[in-house]
């Protein structure tokens, strides 16, 4: 049996990531979407307001995630 090489169990773990996220969402109601887009999107703002601003990018994305699902779960 041929072992997989790190190319290929690259190429698989991208198509997972690709994959999964979207099969994941499809049982949720409105406020779990919109928990899930806002810490997305907060993840995203705040892993760039991070690195732009000489911090960390990685607190950036924790403190922009945490907050963006906390007020999209809140918002109607």
């Amino acid at each position: 049996m041929q072992s997989l090489t790190f190319r290929s169990a690259s190429r698989i773990a991208l198509a997972l990531l690709l994959i999964l996220p979207m099969a994941a969402c499809s049982g949720m109601n409105r406020t779990q979407q919109r928990a899930l887009s806002g810490g997305a999107i907060g993840a995203a703002g705040g892993a760039a307001v991070g690195a732009l601003t000489g911090g960390s990018a990685v607190t950036g994305a924790l403190i922009g995630g945490a907050g963006g699902a906390a007020l999209g779960a809140i918002t109607r």
